[in-house]
């Protein structure tokens, strides 16, 4: 017992006494590190100033860098607008010498112009001296001649005009009457001369167009399609173009009738499409009809260009251009319109030519005379007067439509090719078989026929067909009842009697179709 406590005793003493060497261990040890740690600090800090010493010194030489860089620049800049100052002020004061050696100039052209000024002066006091002098000397001259000829200077000068009026008259007169006789033994040889020149220099066929086209089928079983069932197919082709349509035992041909060229070569176009195609029936024929018009607009454009390029005439209106294509679809007196207009116009520039005129206006002039005839519309006015409108219209020269207004006389000529148009229409309408009277006095009675139906309320169109001796009217079915189209028929044949003369009788047949449209979408 006694020896555990001893031994507890102990090992208390020797823990106590252990514990007491590791502080002062731990105490030296921690004196040790933090001496260690002060000199540490020092080497830091020590090493921080001289590196702040050494940024302080770069940045302060970077500063004394760039203050240097833009002090020369601004000394470089300051240098150059000094030299831009200066070289200005040279030449300010360049210009202020030249105004200076200007004005001094001035002043001594002035002074100049002042010393000749004083001498005109000096002069023109001569002048009167002189002229004062020298009219006191004629009126002492005149004094002296009217004493010697007991006359005053008023009646010799009226004895002396009198006897140079007198003389004057009679060696004017003199020569007026060789100048008259001259000219009546050379103007009617020199004018032949020009026109047969010109004519036989602008020679041209001539055909008389009539009423009729035939239309060649290669058999006779392609009528029957024509015709259709219950002639259905040939009512709606001669409703859809205004013609008739002529199917007898004429082999391989079919007869296209009317007074209209236009709406024949449709009909013609259309019936050669339907029998090339096969599919014929009044659907097809309106749809085939409306392309055919169509191209027959155009084809009266390529015309007209052509027209114009043969001729060598540049500059025209697209408007006079189509007007001129169509031409070729009208007549005048049975003689085709745009061949006679094609001649006039050869005939002009040949006489144009010949007598040192303009010949491009007179060649221009001599092809638009006649375009007041194929206007779309047809007022009351002259062709002629309607020509020279257009052509105004269309910024034509003023000789130009001088000479289409007045190659009728409605108006007075002004300029000097309206008579060359004038003479050469007169040379392409007299030649023979150019012209026939009887063919327009039958169009312009079909043409008048179809206005007087026209007129009427709830009239779509009407054509005359059969040389005139039938009128067929369409009528809009929604406004004209059947017993109103019954009534037409009758009051139109009234109002035909009344206004028109014709011979033999006159057929009005009224068409009224009733037709119901409807979509599948």
């Amino acid at each position: 017992m006694t020896t555990t406590i001893y031994i507890i005793g102990t090992a208390l003493v020797s823990l106590g006494v252990g514990i007491f060497i590791g502080k002062s261990l731990l105490r030296q040890v921690f004196k040790k590190e933090e001496g260690e740690a002060h000199e540490k600090a020092k080497l830091i800090i020590r090493e921080a100033e001289l590196n702040a010493e050494s940024l302080k010194k770069d940045r302060i030489l970077e500063a004394k860098e760039k203050y240097l860089r833009l002090k020369a620049e601004f000394e470089e800049d300051a240098n150059k607008k000094k030299n831009i100052i200066i070289q200005n002020e040279n030449k300010v004061k360049q210009r202020e010498q030249q105004i200076a050696t200007q004005a001094e100039q001035l002043k001594r052209k002035e002074a100049e112009l002042n010393t000749q000024k004083e001498q005109l002066n000096a002069q023109l006091d001569g002048i009167k001296k002189r002229k004062e002098e020298v009219e006191k000397a004629r009126l002492s001259v005149i004094e002296q001649l009217e004493k010697i000829a007991n006359l005053s200077a008023a009646e010799a000068r009226e004895q002396l005009i009198d006897s140079l009026k007198n003389e004057a008259q009679i060696q004017a007169s003199s020569y007026i009457k060789d100048v008259v006789a001259q000219a009546k033994l050379t103007a009617t040889k020199d004018a032949k001369k020009v026109v047969l020149e010109t004519i036989q220099r602008t020679a041209a066929e001539h055909a008389i167009e009539n009423c009729v086209s035939v239309f060649n089928i290669d058999s006779d079983d392609i009528k029957g399609k024509i015709i259709g069932r219950e002639g259905r197919n040939i009512r709606a082709l001669e409703a859809a173009t205004g013609v008739e349509i002529i199917v007898d035992d004429t082999p391989e041909a079919i007869i296209i009738s009317g007074f209209d060229p236009v709406r024949r070569e449709i009909a013609r176009l259309s019936l050669h499409r339907l029998v090339s195609d096969g599919r014929i029936h009044p659907a097809r024929i309106e749809e085939v009809v409306a392309k055919t018009k169509k191209n027959i607009e155009d084809e009266i454009v390529e015309i007209g260009e052509r027209t114009i390029i043969d001729l060598g005439i540049h500059g025209l209106h697209p408007e006079l251009i189509k007007m001129v294509g169509r031409m070729r679809f009208r007549s005048s007196y049975g003689q085709n319109l745009l061949q006679h207009s094609r001649e006039v116009a050869n005939l002009c520039a040949t006489m144009a030519a010949e007598l040192g005129l303009n010949v491009k206006h007179a060649k221009r002039a001599g092809l638009l005379h006649d375009i007041g005839k194929v206007t779309p519309e047809e007022p009351e006015l002259p062709h002629a007067i309607l020509g020279m409108e257009l052509a105004k219209k269309y910024k034509e020269h003023p000789d130009v439509c001088n000479a289409i207004g007045a190659h009728h006389d409605e108006i007075e000529m002004t300029a000097m090719i309206s008579p060359l148009v004038q003479a050469c229409d007169a040379i392409s309408g007299s030649r023979p078989g150019a012209r026939r009277e009887i063919m327009e006095s039958y169009i312009k009675r079909l043409k008048e026929l179809e206005e007087t139906a026209i007129g009427f309320e709830g009239v779509n169109q009407c054509y005359a067909i059969q040389a005139g001796r039938e009128l067929r009217v369409m009528v809009d079915a929604d406004n004209v009842t059947d017993e109103r189209a019954q009534q037409l028929s009758y009051d139109i044949s009234q109002k035909i009697e009344k206004e028109m003369q014709y011979p033999g009788q006159i057929k009005i047949t009224v068409i009224r179709e009733m037709r119901s449209v409807a979509y599948a979408k």
